[in-house]
């Protein structure tokens, strides 16, 4: 039976407008409650997990956001011809956008969410710190008024005092947020911020907030009907972040007293209460380390990414409670009947190379498998796609105990167990920054990875060598019955297998590549193993089982390798680290390896994605540093700058255009200074 049929507002049916991991996990409540679910998807989602797990699915335009899940008209459109009752916004997209809740309304359409009104106040950073001030709830010292000239800003930013924060006025999630620490650097971070806002909500309008150096990132859960009632969930600590976005998150919070935890409680209350808040929502705060005094930073009007954390302790479906609102039905439980127990934690595994900065990637996952005893958050499996045009987040890992070491053990351990091959994520790096120290004591800040990681976050040698060594085997020994058309089995070659009589072993040297750099090794295939010599090491293994597992005999304790040869390369997982390994025959590689060389006066594309603005044209004269162009991926904008002072004397793109990672997008020709340097 539907849960709402005899609702004041019945809902039968719901169109989540969104996609991914949280499209997944909204169908998942309304298939419990047998409610009927519609999704929509771009032409880049059309093979996508969310478009098969609803029960129908609307192609609603092309792949860029702006072209499809941005686009009102063609989401109410899709909601309205397959019959929807309500629409669930997710987060991101349309999920704090007034004017799309306001359509939906005129539709006929219930938006399972707050009221237009109050996403309008708090949806707009700007205009919510002027109603924390109203009801006695400290900001952060900034501008939140109305200009958004860039010499009003910049003025108002020396008068803040560097370094500040230029922050979206429209959303969240990092996106339009940028840290400036000297005023030469403002102009061309104030450009990117707007532009970037632009693009990921549809507004570039921005506030400036003094930026803190060292603070906890805290939030409170908030619930409330259309009956009236307000509660809240507890807090959250969601300290650990990489470029502005949140990487780990937790409830409760550790380290935090009684006494803040009231302040938190109250204040975020004040604010739903002052707006007459009718669904799921999260107040924002920052507190410097060592403080007891949180400011009040925002207020998300939807759900939250970290949603599960509260979940897990608290034994409430968040996405259940808003539907109840939606519906016009009171909540389920009173502020004294909600009692937390046990801590939990959230990893957000993104599509990333947490080596070089959080750089997203995109390719295809070839292989996934989810280990026991932790919630998994996911929208996607083997033969998704990771593309350029939207974010770069997969999926969610959720593990909850008795208290907070417990859940600690139970993620490293899930973390440690999970195999995703085909493409880089983030999955090794957040098993490493759970083992620190710092956030094993609850002492993470939102400075937490470059304190943790002060070099940047690299594997370690020896399990990256085990990596490669195994990839060596599984490239020479595929598993039996394996059909392959690409591999060349190098035992019935010539070129650089070296087979002496029986008493002796076949030999190869071997040359790999992969993300973290290239080496040399020796394999050599004996009667009862394969030996592996590389980068100072000697590594036996045992031959590979009918299955084609691998494990090392010593020295090591016989852990298996997760193996898959896909496109030429070897793909290999354990222990949470994956590769995706090139092996080649040394007698066979080139001179140059395939290198090719690329000289400091070019401007080369980070990552794939989408030339969103052209800065400079042929033949103009820029200084070193200067903007030369944005480019656009996965909903963040890069800007790219001079790195020498000359002459622009080539441009191989266009506004407009796609680009691989590593192609040549601009040539300076140096002034006669830089050449002599």
């Amino acid at each position: 039976m539907v849960r709402f049929v005899h609702s004041p507002r019945p809902i039968r049916s719901v169109l989540v407008a969104n996609r991914g991991e949280i499209a997944v996990r909204v169908m998942r409540t309304c298939k419990r409650l047998g409610i009927r679910t519609i999704a929509v998807y771009s032409d880049a989602d059309a093979d996508a997990v969310h478009v098969r797990t609803a029960d129908e699915a609307v192609r609603i335009g092309h792949p860029p956001a702006r072209a499809s899940y941005l686009d009102m008209d063609a989401v109410i459109s899709a909601a309205k011809g397959a019959g929807a009752d309500a629409v669930h916004p997710g987060y991101g997209f349309l999920s704090e956008n007034s004017a799309f809740v306001r359509r939906c309304e005129d539709a006929g359409l219930i938006f399972v969410g707050p009221s237009a009104h109050a996403v309008e106040l708090m949806g707009s950073k700007i205009e919510s710190k002027r109603i924390a001030a109203r009801v006695g709830v400290p900001t952060v010292p900034g501008y939140h008024a109305e200009s958004q000239e860039d010499k009003t800003l910049f003025a108002e930013a020396k008068r803040i005092g560097f370094p500040v924060l230029i922050k979206a006025s429209a959303g969240g999630g990092g996106r339009g947020m940028r840290r400036v620490d000297h005023p030469k650097n403002f102009v061309e971070a104030l450009a990117s911020a707007k532009a970037e806002a632009e693009a990921a909500f549809g507004d570039g309008s921005v506030l400036l907030e003094k930026f803190i150096l060292n603070p906890r990132h805290l939030e409170v859960q908030l619930a409330g009907d259309r009956c009236g009632n307000l509660v809240h969930l507890f807090e959250r600590d969601c300290s650990v972040q990489r470029n502005n976005q949140k990487v780990l998150e937790e409830a409760p919070a550790p380290r935090l007293t009684d006494d803040v935890r009231r302040k938190l409680y109250h204040a975020a209350c004040s604010l739903g209460r002052e707006i007459s808040y009718d669904s799921a929502g999260t107040v924002e705060f920052i507190m410097e380390i060592g403080s007891d005094e949180p400011y009040f930073l925002e207020m998300n009007t939807r759900l939250q990414v970290e949603h599960p954390v509260t979940e897990l302790i608290t034994d409430v479906d968040l996405v259940e409670w808003q539907l109840i609102a939606a519906a016009g039905e009171a909540l389920p439980l009173k502020q004294d009947e909600i009692q937390p127990h046990g801590h939990a934690i959230e990893a957000r595994i993104t599509a990333e190379r947490a080596d070089l900065g959080f750089r997203p990637v995109t390719g295809e996952i070839t292989e996934v498998s989810f280990p026991r005893g932790v919630r998994i958050d996911s929208g996607v499996e083997a033969g998704s796609k990771v593309s350029l045009y939207y974010d770069s987040l997969l999926l969610k890992m959720i593990a909850h105990g008795a208290d907070r070491p417990a859940a600690i053990e139970r993620l490293v351990s899930g973390l440690s167990e999970m195999s995703l091959l085909g493409i880089a994520t983030t999955q090794a790096f957040l098993r490493d920054a759970i083992r620190q120290p710092m956030f094993r004591d609850g002492e993470a800040t939102t400075r937490f990875i470059e304190a943790a990681f002060p070099e940047g976050w690299r594997p370690e040698e020896t399990e990256l060598m085990a990596l490669r060594a195994a990839a060596c085997v599984a490239w020479a020994a595929p598993s039996a019955g394996e059909v392959n058309p690409a591999w060349v089995n190098p035992w019935l070659q010539r070129n650089a297998v070296r087979v002496t009589s029986a008493a002796r072993s076949a030999q190869i040297s071997l040359h790999l590549k992969d993300d973290y750099g290239e080496m040399e090794a020796e394999v050599r295939v004996r009667r009862d193993a394969v030996e592996v010599e590389a980068g100072g090491r000697r590594m036996i293994f045992a031959p590979p089982t009918a299955d084609g597992a691998l494990a090392l005999m010593t020295p090591d304790d016989g852990r298996k390798f997760l193996v898959r040869r896909n496109a030429g390369a070897v793909q290999i997982a354990r222990d949470g680290l994956a590769l995706s390994v090139v092996v080649q025959p040394t007698i066979d590689l080139s001179l140059s390896h395939g290198r090719v060389e690329h000289t400091s006066n070019q401007i080369l594309a980070p990552l794939h994605g989408v030339i969103s603005k052209l800065y400079v044209a042929i033949g103009e004269t820029v200084a070193k540093g200067a903007p030369v162009l944005q480019m656009e991926a996965m909903k963040l904008i890069h800007t790219l700058s001079a790195p020498v002072d000359g002459q622009v004397a080539s441009l191989r793109c266009a506004a407009g255009d796609t680009v691989p990672a590593d192609a040549v997008l601009v040539e300076i020709l140096p002034s006669a200074a830089d050449e002599q340097l």
